[in-house]
């Protein structure tokens, strides 16, 4: 296929262990970052709202609200992909010890924050957004599944797109299942044309899966721990400001991103 060129205004990251794209830059120059705060910020939420939505909502909105304020757009004008491999851990295995035990207690509130695109739902009310919104899982492809979306919305519609992929930590039997043992999310804001904002501009590929690119010595065992954290390649490209990477996009497929001079 012929390469797709796209533009990254905005970038957002939190773990528990990065707060911010700002701290991962910091990282890979040798410099140790201050932690962050226990919890998300989630600023963009209402107080009452951010008071009752569970982490993987918080986790959603936190590094969106980076990557677009990092931008400068306005936020109610961008249409926007969410990806998680796993959704709402907490809640899913609340919901099914729940049922299993007493499914007549089941909270109703609980209930709708288990629904795939909860954190989409939440992030549109909060900014009045109307555009496009769509929600993505592809396992341990859903950064590559989801970055993949959000550039053919881009370029086909000719319009700036918000991708947010994150995964809470796993609970009870789930996280066996799933590996996730620390929370991270990851928001990039993508234009089709170079502006002012533009931090890099990329050209990605589709092609056959290949070996995994090898994340720098400090990361070196974060994807590990959390499937949304594949996409660390990409962002530490986006830090080291030159290069190239590749991530997985299906059972069999990858994308294949170089950087290049912005024209």
């Amino acid at each position: 296929m012929s390469a797709l060129r796209v533009c990254v205004e905005g970038v957002g990251l939190w773990s528990p262990r990065l707060g911010s794209f700002a701290a991962l830059q910091a990282l890979l120059r040798g410099t140790a970052p201050p932690p962050p705060s226990a919890r998300p910020a989630a600023a963009t939420l209402p107080p009452n709202e951010r008071r009752r939505a569970p982490e993987s909502v918080l986790l959603a909105v936190e590094v969106a609200g980076q990557a677009v304020a990092m931008s400068g757009r306005d936020a109610a004008t961008l249409a926007c992909v969410f990806a998680s491999s796993h959704g709402d851990q907490a809640t899913t295995d609340y919901m099914c010890r729940t049922l299993a035990q007493a499914p007549a207690e089941l909270s109703p509130t609980r209930f709708h924050n288990s629904v795939h695109n909860a954190p989409a739902g939440y992030w549109t009310i909060a900014t009045g957004c109307h555009a496009p919104s769509t929600a993505v899982a592809a396992q341990h492809a859903s950064f590559g599944a989801g970055l993949l979306e959000a550039v053919t919305l881009a370029l086909s519609e000719r319009r700036p797109v918000l991708l947010v992929c994150s995964d809470t930590q796993g609970a009870g039997p789930l996280r066996k299942v799933t590996g996730c043992a620390q929370a991270f999310g990851c928001a990039l804001l993508l234009s089709p044309t170079p502006g002012e904002a533009t931090l890099a501009r990329l050209a990605l590929t589709l092609a056959p899966l290949r070996a995994a690119t090898p994340l720098p010595e400090p990361l070196a065992t974060w994807s590990d721990a959390n499937a949304s954290a594949a996409a660390l390649p990409l962002l530490a490209l986006l830090a080291a400001g030159h290069g190239g990477c590749a991530l997985r996009a299906a059972a069999t497929l990858e994308l294949r991103i170089e950087m290049e001079d912005i024209a």
